[in-house]
């Protein structure tokens, strides 16, 4: 007979497939020739095909970061600040993103990377992990919610409120019926975001080439005045240079938040063992193609200097992208780009609640959250997940007592911390995961996709993130530069994770999984005996289909 790996229960408890029931003690009906299959995937509906899981990899982890968060970046750090700290940083989620990719790729369970952290490396990390997760997501849904109210306001001002409850109550509708519905409103305003980004980039160029109202050419003129860095706190010399450039890290982080996403709803997606892969692989290039040219657009047409970038107006006019096409002269543009940067924060937060819905799923079957929490509705959505994240929304109520840029400010530091401390996770539970293939012998050609670059790219990561999360705060360490905020924003989740950790080890007294106890081979066998089914050849072709396809 073969068992399947389910949940948290004992190595001797097995489940087996009775027709389209599970039943774990009766085992007449079984089967030899039955694949064998994790319980969840008969509770979470299989809603999303591979054109979602794609664009949602793609276009989900394009939100405020990139179109507000990227303003602040710009002034604190200079034009090579900037590009030099996100492409650095789009370095470094490389290693994330192939390393969750392998992983989720054998191991196909909503949640990301809690399940094969309890599996291969401690079920205390694993604890720490998930409700760190959840913590991230608690505050960083009202962190787009929060910037949505911002953009707004770009064409009225009335109080917050309006906006934090009607922009809530939609993220709750799109998320509590079907993933398909969810899946489909994600498809399309990811295409709108990669129409608007390609848009805005076509736009620099003509503009920097002198097509402008004005036809004046730009080129490299703000490279050079007033200069391709920032003194950073007025820091003389190359030491302010270098601050301004390392600040750049934490808004990149934030920018960057979810990219992991691809693995969250593994259960809900066909043919994850095929299409998580594709989504590894191809959404760091586009992604930080993207990123990459559309900062290096920004640097070309707003200078790091300019009033609004330095001024904390409380709506949409700080982002570059607006100040770009504002100083251009264009007088229609700014009110398009406005309406797409306001789709992006409401599907990043959209993003966001479903990801987080399925991480306490998943900490529920692991019994690491209260069970009530992996009830799915009829058809099949861990609804009470998504009630329990969306509850949190009432924090983007804040911003009715500050300005709506400080309420999004202080929230998207908090997120950035917590998402470093993801990707650390991340990488190390696949570094334990490969360590322990290597010692039992087993072949990684075995596996349903053998990511490049490892464990070379998981090790640099892991590394490098590790000095950015510790040195995240550094400024408050500069005498006469304390903040309080800076300090708790930079640190706070550090405290929080240790705690969870520690905490849930002491009590349940458990132990880091030793490598030759690791279950990686256990899991290869699921893999090999249930493989996923060819896919279809394709029918039809168009310029847009490269995007998914």
């Amino acid at each position: 007979m073969v068992d399947t790996i389910v949940g948290s229960r004992p190595p001797d408890t097995r489940v087996y497939k009775d027709g389209d029931e599970y039943n774990e003690k009766d085992t007449s009906n079984f089967k030899d020739s039955d694949p064998p299959e994790l319980a969840e995937v008969k509770e979470l509906r299989k809603g999303l095909q591979q054109r979602h899981i794609q664009m949602i990899a793609l276009a989900g982890t394009i939100g405020t970061g990139l179109f507000l968060g990227s303003g602040r970046a710009l002034a604190n750090a200079g034009p090579a600040g900037i590009f030099m700290g996100y492409l650095f940083m789009g370095f470094l989620v490389s290693g994330v993103t192939l390393s969750i990719g392998e992983l989720s790729s054998l191991v196909p369970l909503s949640g990301g990377v809690i399940r094969p952290a309890a599996y291969f490396v401690d079920p205390a990390l694993s604890f720490a992990q998930g409700w760190n997760v959840t913590y991230q997501y608690i505050i960083s849904i009202p962190a787009e919610i929060s910037a949505a109210s911002i953009i707004v306001q770009f064409w009225i001002t009335v109080n917050n409120g309006i906006w934090v409850t009607v922009f809530s109550t939609i993220l709750l509708a799109s998320n509590i019926f079907l993933v398909r519905i969810y899946g489909e409103i994600e498809f399309t305003l990811a295409i709108l975001k990669v129409c608007l980004i390609v848009g805005m980039n076509i736009m620099g160029v003509v503009i920097t080439a002198g097509g402008g109202p004005d036809h004046k050419v730009i080129g490299f003129k703000y490279w050079q005045d007033p200069g391709p860095f920032v003194q950073y706190l007025n820091v003389p010399g190359s030491l302010g240079q270098f601050m301004g450039f390392w600040t750049v890290f934490a808004n990149a982080a934030y920018a960057y938040s979810s990219i992991e996403t691809i693995s969250m709803a593994a259960a809900e997606t066909h043919a994850p063992r095929r299409n998580i892969p594709k989504a590894a692989k191809r959404v760091f290039v586009r992604v930080m193609l993207f990123y990459v040219i559309s900062i290096f657009m920004i640097t070309l047409l707003v200078p790091s200097n300019d009033p609004m970038l330095l001024r904390s107006s409380g709506t949409a006019a700080q982002s570059p992208f607006l100040i770009a096409a504002t100083r251009a002269g264009v007088s229609v543009v700014p009110h398009i780009i406005n309406a797409i940067v306001l789709t992006s924060a409401w599907s990043s937060g959209n993003s966001t609640l479903l990801s987080g819905s399925r991480i306490l799923y998943g900490l529920a079957r692991e019994g690491l959250a209260p069970q009530f929490l992996a009830r799915t509705s009829r058809w099949g959505v861990p609804y009470m997940g998504v009630l329990a994240i969306g509850v949190w929304m009432a924090l983007a109520y804040m911003s009715l007592s500050a300005t709506a840029s400080t309420v999004f400010t202080w929230l998207q530091d908090l997120v950035a911390c917590a998402q470093i401390m993801s990707w650390l996770v991340i990488c190390t539970t696949y570094l334990r995961f490969y360590y322990a293939m290597k010692k039992q012998g087993i072949s990684r050609n075995r596996l349903p996709w053998k990511a490049p670059l490892q464990p070379y790219a998981a090790w640099m990561t892991l590394i490098s993130l590790t000095i950015i999360l510790i040195t995240g705060g550094y400024t408050t360490f500069i005498h006469g530069h304390w903040s309080t905020e800076t300090f708790i924003s930079a640190y706070l989740d550090i405290g929080i994770f240790a705690t969870f950790y520690f905490g849930y080890k002491a009590w349940y007294r458990t132990k880091i999984i030793s490598l030759d106890e690791s279950p990686v081979a256990r899991f290869v066998e699921i893999a090999e005996n249930d493989p996923d089914p060819p896919e279809e050849p394709k029918t039809k072709w168009s310029i847009i289909h490269i995007l998914w396809s």
